[in-house]
């Protein structure tokens, strides 16, 4: 198990982290997530030994895991962490730096292992060519590779696929974090996507303000977001007032809804003044105004600036929201 115990981190007397506990089990991965500048590779820097912590401390198992004012090489054998300088030879070949770790004295296990990791990375054409004529894309994705050369025990990721095009980085995501969960490796990875972390992440750490605020599964996450801080992290969102008569006796609250879970009515609902149209490819979303705030939802179609709409809110969603449902 790996274990955060109760971090605190400052740069130069300002606080970056304060009071991070957490434990993350052999194999499981989490994702952290939140706003830029919330902490996250700060963190990852901490677990991998790169800076010295405040106060805490950080262990593998019964190993605690040391910073720079111990460790002349920071880093330990069993641990490996992509950041976002991927720090690669500029002047020798894909294959040479995804082997750059691996033994020369087991030939044809390291052949295969480099095999291996560039059919994974989708690079394979590319075993011959020199790094310096890579994309920044194609270069992340090497960097990816050779992290995984020597299979760590514990990998942390710092927004790994922030430099890959849309076209390879869905496929990527699917073989990288497959081939991690197979293998049992612990992954922490830090990201502002979302789509990160959804489909692939057991447990999700939101952070803001160098503090954890919430810890819960994706999905979880997703569905009982308790502020518009956590939902905004998924997506465009709402915090809207709402009538709950039979529950509340006619008070009103504030209630999180995203922008795809409202529809529009030409007769009842929350009355909005439509502002402006934006295409998302599958249907726009709507900009409007409801009792004098910005309110964001999707649309089919375009609507003309000024029409009045009403939208509507299923009764699950509702209930989603007030943890009214049996399993909420």
């Amino acid at each position: 198990m790996l274990h955060v115990d109760h971090v605190f981190f400052s740069y130069d007397k300002t606080p970056v982290l304060e009071d991070i506990d957490l434990k993350v089990p052999k194999g499981e991965h989490v994702s952290v997530i939140g706003e830029s500048g919330c902490g996250k590779s700060t963190l990852l820097k901490i677990i991998y030994g790169l800076l010295h912590v405040d106060k805490g401390n950080v262990y593998w198992d019964d190993t605690q895991i040391l910073g720079p004012n111990y460790n002349l090489v920071p880093g330990e054998p069993y641990m490996k962490y992509l950041s976002q300088d991927f720090d690669l030879m500029p002047f020798t070949k894909v294959e040479e730096n995804v082997s750059q770790f691996l033994s020369v004295f087991e030939p044809e296990r390291l052949k295969k292992r480099t095999q291996e990791l560039l059919e994974m990375i989708e690079l394979t054409d590319f075993a011959k060519v020199k790094i310096k004529h890579l994309s920044g894309g194609q270069q992340q994705r090497v960097a990816l590779a050779r992290v995984l050369a020597e299979r760590p025990q514990v990998l942390l990721l710092d927004e790994p696929f922030s430099h890959i095009d849309n076209f390879r980085k869905n496929s990527l995501r699917r073989n990288l974090f497959g081939y991690l969960k197979e293998k049992e490796v612990t992954v922490i990875t830090a990201t502002h996507d979302h789509h990160d972390m959804l489909p692939f992440a057991d447990t999700v750490v939101v952070l803001k303000d160098g503090k954890i605020i919430a810890k819960d599964t994706p999905k979880n996450l997703f569905e009982h977001p308790k502020d518009l801080y956590i939902a905004g992290l998924f997506g465009e969102a709402n915090k809207i007032p709402i009538n709950i008569v039979k529950t509340y006796a006619d008070t009103k609250r504030r209630i999180i809804v995203y922008a795809h879970e409202f529809r529009v009515s030409q007769k009842s609902g929350l009355e909005v003044e439509v502002l402006r149209s934006f295409y998302q490819g599958g249907h726009y979303m709507i900009e409007g105004i409801y009792e004098g705030q910005s309110i964001y939802f999707n649309h089919h179609t375009a609507l003309e600036p000024h029409m009045k709409v009403f939208l509507n809110i299923s009764i699950e969603t509702i209930n989603q929201r007030l943890n009214l449902l049996p399993d909420g």
